[in-house]
């Protein structure tokens, strides 16, 4: 297991969410409405041609996010 931020993993890496930094709070709200929560399982599907937004999966869901959005959520690489 690796501990890093979701902007550092790769297409195909399965990551468990440890923490959301607190210092956007908007945001962080936005994340846990995507379901994007401490505990949850997250895949890192692919990124854009250019890299920014990535597609990941979420449970059920696909959901695209910015790197700079990604960059607040610690993970846990499995």
């Amino acid at each position: 297991m690796q501990r890093t931020t979701l902007s550092n993993a790769k297409s195909g890496d399965r990551c468990v969410v440890l923490e959301i930094a607190p210092e956007l709070a908007e945001l962080k709200s936005r994340l846990y409405a995507l379901g994007i929560i401490p505990g949850s399982v997250l895949e890192l599907l692919r990124f854009a041609p250019l890299g920014d937004p990535m597609q990941i999966k979420v449970g059920g869901s696909f959901i695209s996010i910015r790197k700079s959005e990604a960059e607040i959520i610690t993970v846990d690489i499995q």
